[in-house]
């Protein structure tokens, strides 16, 4: 597991469905980000596999499911983000992330499985979306300990964050809460990046 050098920019859909969302979706695509993590714990496989048909295709190899990971290979997704809900997968053919908590989950995953193409950690800041989870860690003392690992900063992040985060030594940053309440603005903050 290690950084490929790209930060990457991804986007995590928010719990429940939103109007319009595959065309939001397809949007934030086209104004910058590198993935979007379909994160809908409470869907049905039913509603999971519309969304992605209201996607067009040409999207669906930066779609990663958090969720009923044979759409993923259904679809010819992006891949997988492994977590709580659903930590293992027995697919070869997908990219696997990981969800981590802790700089030893890190650790542990990256020796159980290197190739898993990142990790994310969280949370960085104060989440946005999800009240009273705060920030367990200071930026200061994890770049030594994420150098040189695919690590993905999440959790309070936002496009002003972007540039502290790749200072910080993240391979990336992952955001939810500053993006649904208004995507149009979002993309335009994320184009000043």
């Amino acid at each position: 597991m290690r950084s490929s050098g790209k930060f990457l920019l991804i986007g995590i859909t928010a719990e429940d469905f939103i109007d319009n969302e595959a065309g939001k979706i397809e949007n934030l695509l086209d104004c910058g980000l590198d993935y979007i993590h379909i994160r809908k714990p409470g869907a049905s496989r039913k509603a999971l596999a519309e969304l992605i048909g209201a996607i067009k295709p040409e999207y669906y190899g930066r779609l990663k499911l958090h969720d009923y990971y044979d759409l993923a290979e259904e679809y010819k997704l992006g891949g997988v983000q492994l977590n709580s809900r659903n930590s293992e997968i027995t697919s070869e053919k997908l990219r696997i992330s990981r969800s981590c908590h802790s700089l030893d989950e890190i650790d542990d995953f990256a020796e159980v499985n290197p190739e898993y193409e990142y990790v994310t950690l969280s949370p960085i800041f104060n989440s946005i979306s999800k009240k009273g989870y705060t920030s367990r860690f200071n930026l200061d003392d994890l770049t030594d300990k994420i150098k040189d690992k695919s690590v993905i900063a999440l959790g309070g992040v936002t496009p002003s964050s972007l540039t502290t985060l790749r200072e910080a030594g993240f391979a990336g940053a992952a955001m939810l809460g500053c993006i649904w309440s208004n995507v149009d603005e979002f993309c335009k903050q994320l184009k000043t990046y």
